[in-house]
């Protein structure tokens, strides 16, 4: 089972920024697709942004699109959330979330129910 950290989260004002780290210890990270998630206060899961297996696609939601880029370094086990321009209805527990892709085409996974690998969360506030 992959064991994934998340880190990055705090307080910041609207229109700020924040980086998000997921990271994991495993040699085979690269075949992993990875997605962000996030759960605001009351509301569900709902799916930020994603990125495939040695990071050929990456896709994100529309309320973040523009705003929000996923990358990943595979020799450093780690993808990043870069997050611009926040607004107070950013605000929410951030997951990152794993699923093993054995081939690197491209493939993207939108739905919590498709990854297996799951980190403990963020906190990420957005207020001023």
């Amino acid at each position: 089972q992959l064991q994934l950290v998340e880190s990055g989260g705090g307080l910041v004002q609207p229109g700020g920024s924040l980086t998000l780290s997921c990271t994991a210890s495993d040699p085979a990270f690269h075949y992993y697709a990875i997605g962000w998630f996030r759960q605001p206060p009351g509301k569900g899961r709902e799916g930020v942004s994603f990125i495939s297996s040695a990071g050929l696609t990456t896709k994100s939601a529309d309320s973040v699109k523009g705003r929000f880029t996923i990358s990943r370094n595979d020799a450093k086990d780690t993808v990043k959330l870069q997050m611009n321009n926040l607004e107070p209805e950013d605000t929410a527990v951030y997951y990152c979330a794993a699923r093993y892709a054995r081939y690197y085409n491209g493939t993207l996974y939108y739905w919590p129910d498709e990854y297996t690998d799951w980190g403990r969360g963020t906190q990420v506030t957005v207020s001023s």
